[in-house]
């Protein structure tokens, strides 16, 4: 399973753009020893590129008790980072000092969902 958008995720993504802030949602299911590589990778984020282009981490949280879940869809941890925009987001990930921290990101995961989400307004 990929762990990392590829450049046609990365396109589509760009052109559903509705404008305006994005919430990043990351479930992330850690691999063997993940967790210590995942947290070199959010120090990296944390005090570097997330201010860097206007983002932050709005929750960061281990999985509990998955209460509507087959076996197998619980997951380790939930983040939720909000970017001012989804070119920002785009400007981040291609950041070539950002390229340099993502390995970290990529090693400690076995699976993860990264999911763009706008605010939602029900009728």
């Amino acid at each position: 399973m990929a762990v990392d958008p590829r450049g046609a995720d990365l396109k589509r993504y760009l052109a559903e753009d509705p404008g305006g802030p994005v919430v990043m949602l990351n479930l992330l299911r850690f691999a063997e020893g993940g967790r210590e590589r995942y947290a070199e990778y959010a120090a990296a984020l944390e005090q570097t590129f997330l201010p860097k282009y206007g983002a932050e981490v709005v929750f960061a949280g281990n999985g509990s008790t998955a209460l509507v879940a087959e076996d197998g869809q619980a997951w380790d941890a939930v983040v939720l980072v909000r970017y001012p925009s989804r070119e920002a987001f785009l400007t981040m990930v291609s950041d070539p000092a950002y390229q340099e921290v993502t390995h970290l990101r990529t090693e400690a995961l076995d699976e993860a969902v990264l999911q763009a989400t706008v605010k939602w307004s029900p009728v």
